[in-house]
């Protein structure tokens, strides 16, 4: 019997299989998923060991076809003599703090505003949710109309209500509010994907611990500050750190509103990334750029982790 291997059937009975059938079992097993494992070899694996060895290379398409080895060049190039990389880098860490903070408070907000509702919930939610289904694209069109500084209606009525003596902003071409606008916008579209993990959470809560808390004499803010928000922080840290690698890749909207500008005031790594690879055809550096925001994401990533983990170490 030690040859075989033994397999409980639903009667209740034994049956034993020989190591021919194992392996023959084991076989088939990895012919289904062997093509899966190609694809994933074919389009993720292999596309990122090529970048990573062409951010060693220098390969200047506008120049010629020609690749050299230049090792941590590019590296170095773009952190100690690209003031511009640099730019982008603020702006990217901008849109990350200032937005995915934002979108935490208000989405917690809605969420804590929303669980108190009745029948009523399920509308509400899904009016809240419309802004997440349009397409980026589509979301940065609508506010370029709204934004417009000739004929937009928020100038419309910033002019309205001052009776004249206010001219409104140029929202886009102005230094001082573009990139201020486009994390407004990214807040408008993603602020309800917080408020939907955030209601998830809270539903999850045990309606028979808040109940008990609530004997004990805990008012609504002792239940939120030490029940609610301690139970919802591991939530909160998945949806922060989904959001935070998501904004750093931001480049739609910035090319469908401003293309980075005016100057190199909405550049992002993303976008700045683009035009190096799309514009300049500087390859190598383009990947050199890749891997640094591929490194400060992973960065930012452990630092989520670890709360994380030690959250749910103390609830242990």
């Amino acid at each position: 019997m030690a040859n075989k291997l033994a397999l409980k059937i639903q009667s209740g009975g034994w049956l034993s299989v020989g190591p021919g059938v194992a392996k023959h079992n084991r076989l088939i097993a990895i012919l289904f998923v062997l093509p899966a494992l190609v694809l994933l070899l074919t389009i993720t694996i292999y596309p990122l060991i090529r970048t990573l060895v062409l951010a060693f290379e220098s390969q200047e398409l506008t120049v010629s076809t020609d690749v050299t080895w230049v090792g941590f060049s590019n590296f170095v190039k773009i952190l100690t003599a690209d003031p511009r990389f640099w730019n982008a880098m603020q702006n990217t860490l901008y849109l990350v703090a200032a937005g995915v903070v934002i979108e935490v408070v208000l989405g917690m907000g809605l969420a804590l505003l929303l669980s108190e509702m009745g029948r009523t919930r399920s509308i509400w939610v899904s009016l809240f949710l419309i802004p997440v289904m349009i397409a980026p694209v589509v979301a940065a069109l609508q506010f370029k109309v709204i934004l417009s500084e000739s004929w937009g209606p928020i100038n419309f009525f910033i002019k309205a209500l001052s009776g004249g003596q206010i001219e409104g902003p140029a929202w886009l071409a102005d230094p001082r509010f573009a990139l201020f606008s486009i994390m407004l916008i990214d807040v408008w579209q993603w602020t309800p994907f917080m408020l939907l993990l955030s209601l998830a959470g809270l539903q999850s809560i045990s309606g028979e611990l808040l109940e008990a808390a609530e004997v004990d004499g805990a008012s609504y803010w002792d239940s939120l500050w030490r029940i609610k928000l301690p139970l919802l922080l591991p939530v909160i840290v998945i949806g922060v750190l989904i959001r935070v690698m998501d904004t750093f890749k931001t480049f739609d909207m910035i090319f469908t509103l401003t293309g980075g500008g005016p100057g190199s005031a909405t550049e992002t790594v993303a976008f700045y990334s683009y035009l190096n690879g799309f514009k300049f055809f500087s390859m190598g550096t383009t990947a050199a750029m890749a891997f640094i925001q591929l490194i400060v994401i992973v960065l930012i990533s452990r630092v989520f982790l670890a709360i994380q983990n030690r959250q749910q170490r103390e609830a242990i």
